[in-house]
């Protein structure tokens, strides 16, 4: 599966040790920008990830 429009964080730091995100149909990649292409990427389903970043938008984790 090919991920496309790979993006980071608008608050990450520049040069900083960030995720990054990548979208194919129905699913969304993560990825470590330290490594880039060469980073294994974490598959989820669009609607498992919408769902987390609800909650965390929520404040209902201690981050």
């Amino acid at each position: 599966m090919e991920f496309k429009g790979w993006r980071k964080s608008t608050r990450s730091e520049q040069n900083a040790n960030c995720v990054e995100v990548g979208f194919a149909p129905g699913r969304t990649g993560i990825r470590d920008t330290k490594l880039g292409a060469h980073s294994p990427i974490l598959n989820i389903d669009n609607a498992a990830f919408a769902a987390f970043v609800r909650r965390v938008q929520d404040g209902r984790f201690d981050i």
